[in-house]
């Protein structure tokens, strides 16, 4: 098995580059969980990176080591692992995976999360978390949002991403031609309660920005906006609580 000692080594070199967010088709993945879960749904990483001492103490990572074929198998010093590491307590391993772009799909029919312009990576993995919960496979995003594969984002999902079909740097403008369901908003601005309204089975969850919510121009191409009563006096709901409350009450009526 290989073994990374310095930090001037290439393959070193280029995981610090990936943990930086300069992926370019690539994406690393931290911690144990993280690192099955591509196993059960995506296959073999191109590289599985371990820390030295860890390895020959743990079960998991022994079990994580012994389902990568032996030329993907790297050992790592424990100081460059913790280096790497944008956790306190990292698990000591790392998966390095080539990311394939989906095919978008000539039209839309089925139930999917479009977001428009979010940019914490918190709220994005619990966007993306909640949505594979309630059974929305299908997101997409725009540009200018937090990319979905950064490490941040990654964690926070907590391995959702394996059961989602995303679509990133999407135009959703130009994309409502090829909606074939209705586009529901989460907006005030001409909404309905959403516990009034009567929600389509199947339909496109529009979200926006933390800050500015829908663009505007976005906005208009709603076929419904609603909103979520809730107590006078107080801040709007975060982003992400908004579209669970809006998913699973769509789950709710429909399942």
């Amino acid at each position: 098995m290989k073994h990374i000692a310095s930090r001037d080594n290439v393959t070193y070199k280029h995981l610090q580059r990936l943990v930086d967010g300069k992926r370019r088709g690539e994406v690393i993945l931290e911690g144990v969980h993280l690192c099955q879960e591509w196993l059960r749904h995506r296959g073999e990483p191109n590289l599985a990176l371990f820390d030295s001492d860890r390895l020959a103490k743990s079960s998991e990572l022994l079990a994580l080591a012994d389902a990568v074929p032996p030329a993907s198998r790297v050992t790592c010093e424990p100081a460059l692992m913790r280096s790497l590491s944008q956790v306190d307590h990292g698990q000591g391993v790392y998966f390095v995976a080539t990311l394939h772009e989906p095919e978008k799909p000539d039209h839309i029919t089925q139930n999917c999360l479009w977001l428009d312009r979010v940019q914490d990576p918190g709220n994005m993995g619990t966007l993306l978390r909640t949505a594979a919960a309630a059974g929305v496979i299908q997101i997409y995003l725009s540009s200018g949002c937090v990319s979905a594969w950064s490490p941040k984002v990654l964690r926070s999902a907590q391995g959702a991403h394996f059961a989602l079909t995303l679509f990133e740097h999407m135009d959703l403008v130009q994309l409502r031609e090829q909606l074939d369901v209705p586009l529901v908003a989460t907006a005030l601005t001409r909404g309905i309660s959403l516990y009034k309204v009567a929600l389509p089975a199947c339909c496109a969850w529009l979200v926006g920005n933390e800050g500015q919510g829908v663009a505007p121009d976005l906005l208009a191409l709603a076929d419904l906006n609603v909103f979520i009563p809730q107590a006078p006096g107080v801040e709007s709901l975060n982003v992400a609580v908004a579209a669970a409350i809006c998913l699973f009450e769509q789950r709710r009526r429909y399942s």
